[in-house]
């Protein structure tokens, strides 16, 4: 779970999101569609369950995709509140890193029914790291059916056991990659829970999984693909991959897409 220390900085899937998809071995069937000729609305909270910097990145993020989502920061102190009404005007909600997952839930718990409501009529969730402890149903929103969710630093194995930022590998989609990490969440899907693991943890881990709730989708990351080199920088750590953001695109794409 991210605590940065330092202030950072209805939908029509062409080429470009295959594209994404293709150069990662993706996967097939983009093709949800709006008639709106404006791009799809992703709401990201920021606020006090949220670090600083963290919920720019992931605006960011959603920003650069090769669907160019729209972006609004939503939460405490925004002109934008989390309500069914807001979500109903956006096609993802991203919950983006911070600090205690009960220190969080506290201030998101009364947002809980109308974001479980938005993802079960259709809508899609994004979590990374504290956002997909988040999603859980231990201090979280309950979106993760059939898949449990714990610290990776924690289990069996792993190869970091401190809350210090750090690069740590991944197979993503059988690729060798790293990315930027902090206490970041480990999955472990049950048998039939008909989830899809985009990532592995060097143990064979589940670093990032996808997976359904009602009509809609949830798609959640240990590490963080929104890293960008100031990220880096300020932790004075270096990704041997360079700085991309191929991963997390993936990971929304992926999550957002209708067969």
């Amino acid at each position: 779970m991210s605590q940065r220390p330092v202030n950072r900085r209805r939908l029509l899937f062409g080429a470009g999101a295959a594209g994404v998809l293709a150069a990662l071995g993706g996967v097939a069937g983009v093709g949800y569609a709006v008639l709106s000729g404006d791009r799809p609305l992703a709401l990201v909270y920021r606020g006090p369950a949220s670090c600083a910097g963290c919920s720019e990145a992931v605006a960011a993020l959603l920003r650069g995709t090769p669907t160019g989502f729209r972006t609004e920061f939503c939460g405490p102190g925004e002109a934008v509140q989390v309500s069914a009404a807001t979500l109903a005007n956006a096609v993802v909600y991203a919950q983006p890193g911070g600090g205690d997952v009960r220190q969080a839930w506290r201030r998101l718990r009364t947002t809980a029914d109308d974001v479980r409501a938005f993802v079960h009529n259709g809508g899609s969730y994004l979590g990374f790291c504290l956002g997909a402890y988040l999603a859980g149903a231990d201090s979280g929103f309950d979106l993760l059916t059939g898949v449990g969710v714990e610290g990776y630093i924690y289990s069996a194995g792993a190869a970091v056991r401190d809350t210090d930022d750090t690069v740590v590998e991944v197979d993503w989609r059988g690729r060798r990659r790293h990315m930027f990490f902090q206490d970041g969440a480990l999955f472990r899907p049950r048998t039939g829970a008909g989830a899809t693991v985009l990532a592995t943890y060097g143990t064979g881990g589940a670093a990032s999984v996808i997976t359904g709730y009602g009509a809609g989708r949830v798609g959640v990351v240990g590490p963080h693909p929104e890293a960008d080199s100031s990220w880096y920088a300020d932790s004075r750590l270096t990704n041997p991959d360079g700085i991309r953001f191929d991963l997390g695109h993936d990971l929304i794409e992926s999550t957002v897409q209708r067969s």
